[in-house]
C-alpha cells in the first residue's frame, strides 16, 4: 500500500500530465482581475475589488504563507511533493543594478525593483506562467504544462519578449530598466517543498541552471534561448543564432538571440 509520500506524488504526477482545463480557464479568468499581489497557484488577487471577489468565494491571503490564498495553500499542504515533468523556464535580470543602486537613493532603488516585480509578475501571470521568485533583480518564472500542455516553450518566450516591451525595450529613447533574459526547456521537477505552513511551489533540474546561465550571458535587451526551446517554441529558423560555454556545463549550447523591434521615431 503506498505511503503519504507516494500518494502526493502520484498526485502531482497526475496533476502535471493531465492538466485541468477548468483550473487554466479560471486562472486565466483570475489574473485579469484587478490588483496584486496575487496567489503565486491560481493568480487570485488579494486586493482591491479583485481581492473582494476572491473572498466572496472563500479565497483569501495565506497569514502563514502569503504568496498562496488559503484554497491553494490547502492544496499544498495537503500534497507535500511533486514529479518529473517536461517544462520551460525563464529568466531575467536588470542589468546594471550595481551602477544604478549606487547613482540613486535606497528609496529610489527599492522603487525602481518594485515596478519591475510589478511588471513581470503582470508579464507572467497574463503567459500562463507562474513566479517561482523574485531573488534580489532577477525574476524566475516557470511554465509547466498543467497550464498550457505542449505550448509552454512557446509561452515562456512570448513571455520574455513581452516583458522586454513592458520595460520599455521598443522605446525609442531606450528602457526604464535595462534587462536580459534566459529561456530553456527541459525535464523538470515541479511540486511543493518545505515545512509545515511554510510550504512554496519551486522547480529544480539542470534546465533551471542552464537558463540562469542563459540569462547571465544575455545582453540587454536580448533573449537567449535555447535551440532546444526555440525549435519547440516554433521560432524562425533565420534568427541569429550561435553557440555558448556555460559555466559548469560540460558541451557548448547552441542558442537563438531574440531582441523586440525599436519603433521608429517620427521625423
Amino acid at each position: 500500500m503506498p505511503g503519504p509520500a507516494q500518494k502526493s506524488d502520484d498526485y502531482w504526477r497526475d496533476f502535471l500530465s493531465h492538466p485541468d482545463t477548468l483550473m487554466r480557464h479560471g486562472r486565466r479568468f483570475l489574473s485579469r482581475l484587478p490588483a496584486d499581489p496575487r496567489c503565486r497557484l491560481c493568480a487570485g488577487p488579494f486586493t482591491g475589488a479583485g481581492g473582494l471577489a476572491m473572498r466572496l468565494i472563500g479565497k483569501r491571503q495565506s497569514t502563514a504563507n502569503p504568496n498562496y490564498c488559503t484554497s491553494c495553500e490547502s492544496i499544498l499542504l495537503k500534497h507535500h511533493g511533486g514529479a518529473e515533468v517536461t517544462g520551460s523556464c525563464l529568466f531575467a535580470d536588470i542589468r546594471g543594478s550595481t551602477a544604478l543602486a549606487e547613482n540613486i537613493s535606497p528609496t529610489d532603488y527599492r522603487q525602481l525593483l518594485d515596478r519591475f516585480y510589478t511588471a513581470a509578475s503582470e508579464t507572467v501571470f497574463s503567459n500562463d506562467g507562474m513566479v517561482d521568485k523574485f531573488v534580489g533583480d532577477e525574476l524566475m518564472a516557470v511554465f509547466p504544462p498543467m497550464l498550457g500542455q505542449a505550448e509552454h516553450p512557446a509561452r515562456a518566450v512570448a513571455c520574455a519578449q513581452a516583458l522586454m516591451r513592458v520595460t520599455g525595450h521598443e522605446d525609442p529613447t531606450g528602457p526604464w530598466v535595462p534587462i536580459g533574459a534566459g529561456v530553456h526547456t527541459g525535464l523538470i521537477w515541479f511540486g511543493a517543498v518545505g515545512e509545515g505552513a511554510h510550504v512554496e511551489l519551486t522547480v529544480v533540474g539542470d534546465p533551471v541552471n542552464v537558463t540562469a546561465r542563459l540569462a547571465a550571458a544575455a545582453e540587454p535587451g536580448e533573449i537567449l534561448v535555447s535551440a532546444e526551446a526555440a525549435a519547440k517554441a516554433g521560432l524562425d529558423g533565420g534568427l541569429p543564432r550561435r553557440t555558448l560555454e556555460l559555466k559548469g556545463k560540460s558541451e557548448p549550447i547552441e542558442v537563438v538571440s531574440l531582441r523586440v523591434a525599436v519603433a521608429a521615431t517620427a521625423n
